[in-house]
């Protein structure tokens, strides 16, 4: 008589992340959102933002006896692009931004400069500055001190160096916030919450095999975004790649939990997407991806750095541009880690499978 093989031992966390695995990788349509999806926005922005010599200013000189001496005074140095215009057409290309300045000499005195600019803007600043340089050095102004450029182009210090951080900080965002919350939905309306309801699996089991699974998917994207950056652009890592590493996985973990607690009672996709986007959109704006948060005033500060996505983008920063280390980014660890567990752990609490 022939022995019953004996019975094996199915782990309901190791099945589901399995099923996970397999469900996103018959998808295309998720596989160009998590991967393709980011390396486009990066390569897109890191070519538009990239790093070019300084552009023409360009100058209107007002029509009077001495606007030819102004004239030649500009045209000796190739920053600037200068025309001889009547005042009116002068304001004209100034209110549609074609110019950044322009100069007048008033009939009252020739020897009187007069720069007409907005001062609320940064370029039109710059550009009355260099052209009064430039002219006060045509008119024979001399210089009390010797100078001399030693100019340098190092990594770091570009635009695509501050914005992979956010991009990496943002791909965790959405993997955990739509990965995570939008799936738990899509499978509460599809009624397969209710056929896990009776099987003997834990919530927990569950609940991390869920955030497991998106992890598996999100730190080969963040991986090959920071190689295409560093192969197109030369972004380098001056700090140490296993703390890295880690701020990825906590990152993952954080947005999980996050995504964990939106879709918890959730019952439609139109709830789920709304939730989802008032989640996301504050950190979007505020949270320094595409430019500073220091922009904003300073008494929300303190309020925008506990933000889970300010803290993470935060440390990354730190250390991809600043080589910092564990210690130096500790309040932003404590943070992060933090709003991962009391929000897994409250999504755990309030969780329904209907």
């Amino acid at each position: 008589m022939n022995e019953s093989p004996p019975p094996q031992h199915y782990s309901p966390l190791r099945q589901l992340v399995l099923a996970r695995l397999r469900e996103f990788l018959r998808r295309p349509s998720a596989i160009f959102w998590v991967y393709v999806f980011p390396l486009v926005m990066m390569t897109s922005l890191g070519i538009a933002f990239r790093n070019r010599p300084v552009e023409v200013i360009r100058v209107a000189i007002v029509e009077s006896s001495g606007a030819e001496r102004l004239l030649e005074g500009l045209s000796d140095d190739e920053h600037f692009s200068a025309h001889v215009l009547p005042e009116e057409e002068a304001r004209r290309l100034m209110r549609i931004g074609r110019i950044e300045v322009i100069v007048a000499i008033p009939a009252s005195d020739s020897n009187l400069y007069e720069y007409i600019y907005d001062p609320t803007n940064p370029r039109g600043l710059l550009a009355r500055n260099m052209v009064n340089n430039q002219l006060q050095v045509a008119a024979g102004r001399r210089e009390v001190v010797a100078t001399r450029d030693r100019t340098v182009t190092e990594p770091g210090g570009r635009y695509v160096d501050f914005l992979v951080p956010g991009l990496l900080g943002l791909g965790l965002m959405g993997g955990g916030l739509w990965g995570v919350g939008f799936a738990i939905v899509d499978m509460r309306i599809r009624n397969l919450l209710k056929r896990f309801l009776a099987t003997p699996m834990r919530r927990t089991d569950f609940l991390l095999a869920v955030m497991l699974s998106r992890f598996l998917f999100t730190v080969p994207e963040v991986l090959l975004l920071l190689l295409v950056a560093w192969a197109l652009f030369g972004v380098v890592i001056h700090g140490n790649l296993l703390v890295v590493m880690l701020l990825i996985v906590l990152g993952a973990f954080q947005f999980a939990g996050i995504g964990l607690l939106v879709a918890s009672r959730a019952r439609t996709m139109e709830a789920v997407s709304g939730l989802i986007n008032l989640t996301m959109l504050p950190m979007w704006i505020t949270s320094g991806v595409f430019f500073s948060y220091e922009r904003f005033p300073d008494y929300v500060q303190p309020l925008i750095r506990i933000l889970p996505l300010t803290a993470l983008i935060d440390a990354l920063r730190s250390v991809i541009q600043e080589g910092a280390g564990l210690t130096a980014i500790g309040s932003e660890l404590i943070i992060i880690v933090a709003w991962g567990l009391s929000t897994f752990f409250i999504a755990l609490r309030i969780f329904r499978w209907n």
